[in-house]
């Protein structure tokens, strides 16, 4: 349930979190912020999925993108696309929001033109469209055909519209600025996407557009924060992330995703100004943390642990993953998988990592920042082993008959592995809001959460 009280946690920043079991970080160099970490007057963490499902559920007008990192659009700019306002309207559906007519009449065309059969055969008045919250990269809506047109062969009957957004270039300038993320990136992650639809990982590839691309629409709801912490729930989390590092994927194999974002990201930081004094003051605060230093001390410590390279997906948190309808009793493959943008080769230890920071954040929050943090709720140490075994019972090649003696020390690796990629976590994420708190045009607290991840980075390092 989302929540709507004041969280103490909030309101007192300087609050530390408990002591976690953190393993062998020792060996990063300790280059503590120029001011306490409880001065900042962060609030703690968004992350890719948050902001359009709180604006919509509190009833705020949802902005014209979603604000994760950029993503493309069409060759010639980006597409102005209007934006779903929460309240009724004609194809509304469930009185979810209503749709402006222009994003209507193109998703009718686009339906039309990829799904031909009997969405040939209805009128834009009779089209279904609403949109759905979760997103935070892109815009989404579902689409469906009315009951009383039956169908022609095989088409579908729903399916879920994905449009980029005006996102590639920062809403600043538009199309003068430089592009913060390559072209060929939509290629990518078109690509991704349709191999992970043929191997039964993702939902199935309907059609792609420069704009944006249909899916098919899974019946499902996305995880909650607290779900994460259910042991089934996070068994079986664990075997869809090890199936899908088991993945041979036809991209680069090299794990540069990870300090290649993170130094563009630093670039783009050091060109920043606001015009407002509060988040020129919150940006002046981040900047103190000497954040290019802080992370050639984050490089040295990863480069020396060692931790598999794999396809990755990068952003496994609560609302990426789906709980099927029908099958929520199910022991077993009732959750899915999505949202693809940010996967690629990279460590292990940060895939593992960052889902276990992600136990502590819950974005549904209604009010001011509109997130929430529970560092308490960082998983144990029995439920991070938990998670591990799991993890290791689908991975190619462990041996499942080791002796105990070698399976506890395979688990103590991992831990070890894991803690110090958590750091990573802290610090991608932490750069990620900075920039969006410059290029997105959500109602969220970008530069509070920016200032929680990195608290939480420097509290996390302290306790090596």
């Amino acid at each position: 349930m989302p929540w709507t009280g004041r969280d103490p946690q909030l309101t007192n920043p300087s609050a530390a979190p408990p002591p976690r079991q953190l393993i062998g970080c020792a060996m990063l160099r300790h280059r503590r912020p120029r001011f306490p970490i409880g001065q900042a007057g962060a609030q703690l963490r968004p992350s890719p999925g948050r902001a359009v499902a709180a604006a919509m559920a509190a009833g705020r007008e949802v902005p014209v993108r979603d604000g994760a990192v950029p993503e493309p659009s069409s060759a010639a700019g980006p597409v102005p696309v209007p934006v779903p306002v929460p309240g009724s309207g004609a194809g509304a559906g469930d009185g979810a929001g209503a749709v402006p007519a222009a994003t209507r009449l193109r998703a009718f065309a686009w339906c039309r033109e990829f799904l031909a059969g009997s969405w040939k055969l209805i009128t834009p008045d009779e089209f279904g469209i609403e949109p759905v919250s979760g997103g935070l990269s892109n815009l989404l809506y579902k689409c469906w055909l009315p009951e009383r047109v039956l169908s022609v062969g095989d088409e579908p009957r729903q399916v879920l519209l994905r449009v980029y957004g005006a996102i590639l270039y920062p809403h600043t300038c538009g199309p003068s600025c430089p592009p913060v993320q390559g072209l060929d990136s939509l290629v990518l992650q078109s690509v991704m996407f349709a191999v992970l639809a043929e191997r039964a990982l993702g939902p199935r590839l309907l059609g792609v557009f420069p704009e944006g691309r249909l899916e098919q629409y899974i019946p499902s709801r996305r995880l909650r924060t607290e779900d994460l912490r259910d042991p089934n729930i996070s068994g079986e989390i664990a075997v869809k992330m090890s199936r899908f590092h088991g993945m041979v994927m036809p991209f680069n194999k090299e794990p540069k995703w990870l300090f290649g974002t993170m130094e563009r990201y630093l670039r783009q930081i050091s060109e920043l100004s606001f015009p407002q004094a509060e988040q020129l003051r919150k940006l002046k605060q981040l900047r103190m943390y000497n954040l290019e230093a802080e992370m050639r001390s984050l490089r040295d410590l990863l480069e020396s642990t060692p931790s598999p390279v794999v396809f990755c997906h990068n952003d496994v948190q609560e609302g990426n993953v789906l709980l099927l309808a029908g099958r929520e009793a199910s022991s077993s493959d009732k959750l899915m998988l999505i949202d693809f943008e940010y996967s690629s080769y990279n460590y292990r230890g940060f895939d593992i990592g960052n889902h276990f920071c992600e136990w502590t954040y819950d974005y549904t929050h209604h009010s001011w920042p509109f997130f929430k943090a529970t560092p308490e709720n960082y998983p144990s140490r029995e439920q991070q082993l938990h998670f591990i075994r799991h993890y290791l019972s689908e991975a190619p090649g462990y041996r499942r008959d080791a002796a105990p003696e070698e399976q506890a020390r395979i688990e103590q690796e991992m831990l070890t592995e894991i803690q110090r990629f958590v750091l990573a976590s802290h610090f991608f994420w932490g750069l990620w809001s900075i920039l969006q708190a410059k290029i997105s045009t959500i109602e969220f607290g970008y530069l509070d959460y920016a200032q929680s991840r990195f608290e939480a980075y420097f509290q996390h390092k302290a306790q090596c």
